[in-house]
């Protein structure tokens, strides 16, 4: 990497999106993919993330419902290929399923990706794995695993106490060891420092992270962090570009606060090295249309391709 965290906090930012851009295009061309995500069980995690709204710690407005149904969530990953989104990712709340939800949420997995189109996939969010449920999840045909680290080693405490950095990193490194293509990035605006943010891109250089999604914090009533203030559009653009420059060919993917953090500026975040993006709505928070987005890719210049 050619910056240093002070490079990026300070230089002046026309540069370091020139620098970012560049490398994304050396790497995926005029390449935008999107992806999107099943909320297949919602609320009730016994984790205090201090950001999360799904937290039972918090009382928040967030609907909470138990693992859906097959059918239901067959009918949902088919409505999102329908939009010709290929890329979709099953998200469950809490440190991990169950026993018996992991044997279900198998179950409908390989009902779907059964039938599924052609270049169409899924991919698992489902907490801290094993290795035999890892090998598991591998073998029903998921074909991505996602699990943030969400910040440095050294901030994690301060947003979490009741799971370790280094059990999600020992998740990550599993599913790496079977083979798996991996996702995994962190979530911005939480009072972190930049030397917290790059001990992040560090971590994930390390694993050789394949897809990285960055979130910016969307503040939640309810929350202990409902009063912070959203970062401003240049330190996000400034956190976009120090992960492109630290991973310049792993998939660089904007997802949660996008519409808040970004808005009307969201074209920028290609100059700042974004090859990817997470559409439609997100967990707790309402997101951005499949079609507003291919709409802006194509407007830039870019175009959409199915990864």
């Amino acid at each position: 990497m050619q910056f240093t965290v002070t490079d990026i906090e300070h230089a002046p930012l026309e540069e370091l999106l020139c620098e970012s851009e560049r490398v994304r295009t050396a790497a995926f061309g005029n390449n935008i993919s999107l992806c999107a995500i099943v909320n297949i069980k919602s609320g009730r995690c016994a984790m205090n993330c201090r950001f999360c709204a799904q937290s039972v710690h918090y009382s928040t407005q967030t609907e909470t419902y138990p693992l859906r149904s097959p059918n239901d969530l067959i009918a949902s990953t088919q409505a999102l290929w329908q939009q010709g989104i290929t890329h979709v990712g099953w998200v469950a709340s809490g440190c991990r399923p169950t026993e018996q939800e992991l044997d279900a949420i198998i179950e409908s997995a390989e009902q779907v990706l059964d039938g599924s189109p052609a270049g169409s996939l899924c991919c698992a969010s489902l907490g801290q794995q094993d290795s035999d449920s890892l090998a598991r999840l591998k073998k029903a045909g998921f074909l991505r695993y996602h699990h943030n680290l969400e910040t440095s080693e050294r901030f994690y405490p301060f947003i979490c106490t009741t799971q370790y950095w280094r059990d999600r990193y020992a998740t990550l490194e599993r599913a790496k060891g079977l083979g798996w293509n991996v996702c995994s990035g962190g979530l911005f605006g939480l009072g972190e420092t930049w030397e917290d943010r790059f001990q992040l891109a560090a971590a994930l250089q390390t694993l050789q992270i394949d897809s990285v999604p960055l979130n910016f914090y969307n503040a939640i009533p309810g929350t202990p962090l409902a009063n912070r203030e959203p970062l401003c559009l240049d330190e996000a653009l400034r956190i976009v570009v120090l992960f492109r420059l630290a991973l310049p060919k792993a998939a660089i993917r904007i997802c949660g606060g996008r519409p808040k953090i970004f808005a009307e500026h969201a074209h920028r975040l290609f100059r700042a090295g974004a090859d990817a993006l997470m559409t439609g709505n997100y967990l707790t928070t309402a997101g951005i249309s499949p079609e507003k987005d291919r709409q802006m890719i194509y407007e830039n210049g870019l175009q959409v391709v199915h990864s």
